[in-house]
């Protein structure tokens, strides 16, 4: 019997407490996750790659101590070749309004082109983490707002280390 890997796919930037709720999600209907993190993102990037690698393997170290196959990787180019050149026949997308799913649909038409075999399983934030967006999460913590409710501890002192370096 093959095993189903998932890719979770974006930018991360920062990892929040909506993308923990979609990765617990996925860790519930796959047998490995892989986090993709993007390469090629047209959206200015706050933490670098690898500040978002480490920040999100520290945040998934939970899992794998609990046996469960979830690694961090960085990906550029086409996510459907990513997809294949892993084994994966699903990509991973979350949704936390109904103004998010034409965007993830249009892309999800587009990858089925692609690669027919690859399927698009959409997630629904849960109603505790569909407002959040990484965006937001930043511009709260660069104005000195607490953002200890849609990050982790360990986020939200990386943020709070970040905006101190950049000022």
């Amino acid at each position: 019997m093959s095993s189903k890997i998932a890719i979770y796919p974006g930018s991360f930037d920062p990892y929040t407490n909506g993308h923990a709720d979609v990765v617990e999600k996925a860790i519930a209907i796959s047998d490995r996750l892989i986090i993709a993190i993007a390469t090629d993102n047209v959206k200015a990037s706050f933490f670098s790659l690898e500040e978002r690698k480490e920040i999100i393997e520290q945040e998934i170290a939970k899992y794998n101590k609990a046996n469960k196959l979830v690694t961090v990787e960085v990906f550029g180019g086409l996510l459907v070749d990513f997809a294949k050149s892993k084994n994966s026949t699903i990509i991973i997308r979350g949704l936390r309004a109904i103004s998010d799913f034409e965007y993830e649909f249009q892309l999800s038409c587009m990858n089925s082109r692609l690669a027919p075999t690859i399927q698009t399983i959409f997630l629904p934030a849960s109603e505790s983490t569909h407002f959040i967006s990484s965006r937001m999460v930043k511009e709260v913590a660069r104005l000195g707002g607490d953002v200890s409710n849609v990050v982790s501890c360990f986020v939200k002192d990386s943020l709070h280390k970040k905006f101190t370096l950049t000022s």
